[in-house]
């Protein structure tokens, strides 16, 4: 028999309670004396509230950097952070560039989806399972800079105690009814806020597509996006983590992206990353290969097949270094007024030249990788 860490009594209380509390005391509440319209809105409110603060504080800001943000930001992430009860900012961000540097290694990975759902989901911090790393963020230097992480992080237990009872008293005794608003903004929206987050940890790895990279066990899956706040794009992220997107089209929901781009508008956020197109494009098409080479192999002639799917990859790839290079070049002839405008207009009709091109490979590429796509 294994012998598993002693159990993190704290964490157990509260998850516990909080769900007994969430999933039986408050519909019994509700069937015997109802809610009203102001439990559900203030609900609706403090669950996106906290969420975002995950999402654009704790996890894009705080542990990708991949943005910059004003001080207001960031006071209230950790002020939602410390709402969401997920730890602080300073031990969130450092559990989780662990993750990344050694995802799905099980002795090293705080939380490897390989040791199973329930371990990844929520068992990861029901055992002291990494003691011996609990309080080391040398890997969080950057972040030991910032003077709000280390208030929040200084102050933790007081200001999550003041946010998950304060909030909710001074709701219940606002529209007068405490027991109502302890139980809906204090129990259901702390469970809805931990087990949306603890989704990424878990089915993130298991469900969804991997379009992008199959080196680790994340999955984009649209559905969980919606209930995460643009988290869902799992695989996208894992392989470019320091963008601030993780839905990376119009179409995807990501409000979190859509939050982070208004700040910046507003002057609130600023130096927000975004990962090179020609590597994104590069990493689908190599990724369609990689699935077409998979299949091919157990069919009969697969190698013929495979070689000219082999060419039009290498076409498509050499087209989209052109393509990107000439667009660089461009933007540069445009900033520098030393070159002429004869020289401009050669680059451009270039550009429109290889452009074309590359619409005519892409599309040839994606029909013909498509009996084969993920």
């Amino acid at each position: 028999m294994v012998n598993k860490p002693p159990l993190i009594w704290l964490n157990v209380m509260i998850f516990s309670l909080s769900f007994g509390l969430a999933a039986f005391v408050a519909p019994w509440y509700g069937w015997q004396f109802g809610y009203s319209w102001e439990h559900l809105f203030w609900l609706v409110v403090c669950f996106s509230f906290c969420n975002l603060s995950i999402t654009v504080g704790y996890h894009r800001l705080w542990s990708h950097k991949a943005f910059e943000a004003h001080w207001l930001v960031r006071l209230l992430c950790a002020l939602g952070g410390a709402f969401a009860l997920q730890n602080s900012a300073l031990h969130w961000a450092s559990d989780h560039r662990v993750h990344h540097k050694f995802v799905d290694q099980n002795d090293k990975d705080p939380y490897s989806a390989k040791r199973g759902f329930w371990y990844s989901h929520i068992g990861w911090m029901l055992r002291h399972y990494n003691q011996a790393t609990y309080a080391d963020y040398t890997n969080c230097r950057d972040l030991q800079k910032d003077k709000i992480v280390m208030w929040q992080h200084k102050y933790y237990l007081p200001l999550a105690v003041t946010m998950n009872i304060g909030v909710p008293l001074l709701l219940g005794w606002w529209y007068q009814d405490i027991i109502g608003m302890l139980l809906v903004i204090g129990a259901v929206r702390l469970v809805l806020n931990h087990h949306t987050t603890f989704f990424i940890n878990s089915l993130a790895h298991i469900w969804g597509k991997q379009p992008y990279t199959d080196k680790n066990t994340a999955r984009d899956n649209g559905i969980l996006a919606f209930f995460t706040f643009g988290e869902g794009y799992h695989n996208y992220h894992h392989i470019f983590e320091n963008d601030y997107r993780n839905g990376i089209h119009w179409w995807h929901y990501d409000p979190t992206k859509w939050v982070i781009k208004v700040c910046s508008w507003l002057g609130l956020a600023k130096k927000l990353r975004v990962a090179p197109a020609l590597k994104i494009e590069t990493a689908r098409a190599e990724m369609r290969l990689k699935y077409a080479k998979k299949i091919l192999s157990q069919q009969l002639q697969h190698q013929r097949i495979f070689t000219h799917i082999q060419q039009e990859f290498d076409g498509f790839v050499e087209t989209l270094h052109d393509y990107y290079d000439l667009k660089k070049q461009l933007l540069e002839s445009k900033a520098n007024s030393a070159i002429q405008s004869y020289e401009r207009s050669i680059l451009t009709i270039r550009y429109r030249q290889v452009k074309m091109r590359l619409q005519e490979k892409k599309q040839r590429w994606q029909l013909l990788t498509k009996p084969y796509a993920y």
